[in-house]
């Protein structure tokens, strides 16, 4: 119920206003795609304070970003784990990984940036996190600009170096009923992470 979710989500960023805090949207399949950025554009037009997860294994989401960007959403970048047609979304890791990396830099670039638009690179890729720190310096940007989202519990000691590096870090708890399938579909971004997961619970 599209009407009842905006109610919902519109509760939650009023609130979220009331602390001087930022909501931020997630992302489900491509099914829901326009409907979850119609509410999100209409939230940050009252409120301001407002991002939205996109997803780079999409063919769609550099438009979206140009579309977003000028309207101050922030946008927390994500590879994507869904499974959708070729048509709509890159099969290939190298693929999805590039698009991730090319709306990066168009997150990034300063022309015509609002002083709201919020970039948020939500990922455990080490690699892909170097590259993108190593445009930034291309571009002018110190490590400090940058914002990084993780899970918790996954790539601990890549977090505490990015930190020590002057990187914004933000660890994502799941919590609430439906907290296991949410954080299943965030592993399944990278397999790897399953690896990352088993190696902290027997480190503590």
């Amino acid at each position: 119920d599209a009407g009842r979710c905006h109610q919902n989500l519109r509760a939650l960023a009023e609130r979220a206003r009331q602390l001087n805090s930022y909501l931020w949207i997630d992302m489900e399949q491509t099914a829901y795609v326009d409907a979850t950025l119609e509410i999100v554009r209409r939230l940050q037009a009252e409120f301001g304070n407002v991002g939205v997860c996109l997803q780079a294994y999409l063919h769609r989401t550099m438009d979206d970003l140009v579309a977003l960007r000028p309207l101050g959403v922030g946008v927390r970048l994500v590879k994507g784990a869904y499974s959708e047609p070729p048509a709509l979304a890159f099969p290939r890791k190298a693929d999805v990984d590039e698009n991730f990396f090319q709306i990066a830099v168009a997150m990034l670039a300063p022309q015509g940036r609002p002083a709201a638009f919020r970039a948020v690179f939500g990922t455990h890729d080490a690699l892909l996190i170097a590259r993108i720190r190593a445009h930034c310096k291309t571009i002018g940007l110190a490590d400090s600009a940058l914002e990084v989202h993780m899970l918790y519990g996954i790539q601990r000691a890549e977090q505490l170096r990015l930190v020590q590096a002057g990187v914004r870090v933000c660890v994502l708890i799941a919590y609430g009923a439906f907290w296991f399938p949410w954080y299943m579909r965030r592993l399944a971004e990278r397999p790897a992470n399953v690896g990352f997961v088993i190696r902290s619970m027997f480190a503590r």
